[in-house]
């Protein structure tokens, strides 16, 4: 299996070859339709001006001259009407020239042979070192008539500057090359070190180290890589916790199942002390009863079945029917208990729903001081109802708030807590709120008390 720096390496490289192509293909289809005509061209005024000299000085030496035409640059082919040849320069490397070509010249024809030269992929008709890549014009001096071909000479005039254009050539691939392996191993370096970090994460290993400062997409995958880094190892610290707690919640009321049952035994016992065990063993059950069920509603919430079961219902006499439930608790401890409940709808699961409001009525009842209040209050904003509990309690800490939806999590083991309290009750409450699409805000201060806001969508 191929490495992504391999596969880098491959298609970064064909990616440059593939350009390669595209760029030679693209210039050559420009040198035939633009700049072959006008070499033809500007080849063919030469030929015309080097004829029209050696026909206005019929006393000049023409092979002289011509060689001193070849000395600067050009190939020259020279024949008459005898079929007498004279090659000057640098020689043809194919000298095969149709016989028909030559007579149309000599009776004053112009050969265009630079543009009329097979068109190939490649451009050949720069290069090509043939007497049928040439121009050829008539000429006449001294009365009597020749042929006369021409082409540039490239290896004359490129002779330095085609040494220089390989060497450029050569080293623009080669540092390009190197270039590229260099860029590739600092690109795919950080996906190496996160693939080690994530098998650390899967051995357990949290605590992996990231270079999260770039600030490119690989930075911001290693941010996010090492927040889901940290939320795993707070997610598993949850979970030892988890069981640890539910074993100590189990474990407990099954100890004082266990004794009392022992107890109860005995003969010696009276039967005050028979029926205390027996309402001490059912309180016990009872809660074992409320745990297994709170545990049930979490786990059908977190596997999002479909546990609600939606209607219009009036939100405020729910609560108030509530607050009817818990009056002997609310005299029992003299607390004062003032509500603003106006008649609202809304669309929701008038079950669990109930669980909300129940569960922070008990909490404002069961965490106030004596002679302690409770403000419920709801409003309707827009196409949102607030729910607000308020009670003058203990309070929380700041680091307690963040922290009293996990599960068994109690933020004061100090506190007194029914024989039935589980540290689940506001997981539920979380939980229940979340699948309604609603949220729920905690404000607290130690010694001061608490407010929790719910914000519920009215459909």
């Amino acid at each position: 299996m191929r490495t992504l720096y391999v596969k880098f390496i491959v298609i970064t490289t064909g990616m440059m070859l593939i350009s390669f192509i595209l760029a030679f293909l693209i210039s050559n289809t420009y040198y035939h339709k633009k700049i072959k005509p006008y070499n033809d061209e500007k080849n063919t005024k030469v030929a015309l001006n080097i004829a029209t000299f050696a026909n206005e000085h019929p006393d000049s030496n023409l092979g002289a001259y011509l060689e001193n035409i070849s000395d600067v640059g050009y190939q020259l082919y020279l024949v008459d009407t005898l079929g007498y040849e004279h090659y000057f320069g640098e020689p043809f490397r194919n000298n095969s020239l149709p016989a028909s070509t030559k007579e149309r010249v000599l009776y004053g024809h112009i050969f265009h042979g630079i543009l009329h030269y097979p068109r190939e992929t490649f451009v050949t008709g720069f290069f090509a070192n043939e007497l049928r890549n040439t121009i050829g014009v008539p000429l006449e001096h001294n009365g009597k008539n020749y042929a006369l071909f021409i082409r540039p000479d490239i290896k004359f005039l490129f002779k330095e500057m085609h040494v220089l254009f390989g060497w450029i050539l050569l080293l623009a691939i080669s540092l390009s090359i190197v270039m590229v392996l260099i860029n590739t191993r600092y690109l795919i370096k950080p996906i190496s070190t996160l693939t080690k970090a994530t098998k650390c994460l899967a051995n357990g290993n949290y605590n992996v180290e990231l270079d999260s400062k770039r600030d490119d997409e690989l930075g911001q995958l290693s941010q996010s890589f090492l927040q889901m880094a940290r939320k795993l190892e707070q997610m598993e610290e949850m979970r030892k916790e988890f069981i640890s707690n539910i074993s100590h919640d189990i474990q407990s009321p099954l100890s004082n199942i266990k004794g009392y049952t022992n107890l109860l035994d005995h003969e010696s016992i009276s039967k005050e002390d028979r029926t205390q065990y027996v309402s001490i063993i059912n309180s016990e059950i009872r809660r074992l009863s409320s745990l297994t069920k709170q545990l049930l509603l979490l786990a059908s919430l977190d596997r999002n079945e479909d546990v609600m079961k939606k209607k219009w219902f009036n939100v405020s006499e729910q609560i108030k029917g509530l607050i009817r439930k818990h009056q002997w608790a609310i005299s029992e401890k003299g607390l004062t208990l003032s509500y603003s409940l106006p008649d609202i709808e809304i669309m929701g699961d008038p079950s669990l729903l109930e669980t909300v409001w129940d569960n922070l009525i008990s909490n404002g009842i069961k965490y106030n001081v004596p002679d302690g209040s409770i403000e419920i209050s709801i409003e309707q904003r827009g196409n949102s109802v607030f729910v607000t509990f308020v009670d003058t309690g203990l309070g929380m800490s700041k680091a307690e708030v963040e922290r009293i939806f996990e599960r068994f999590y109690r933020a004061d083991t100090s506190r007194t807590r029914s024989v039935e309290g589980t540290g689940l009750g506001l997981s539920i409450v979380a939980s229940i709120v979340k699948i309604h699409n609603g949220v729920i805000t905690v404000k607290s201060t130690e010694k001061e008390g608490s407010t929790f806001i719910i914000e519920l969508p009215v459909k």
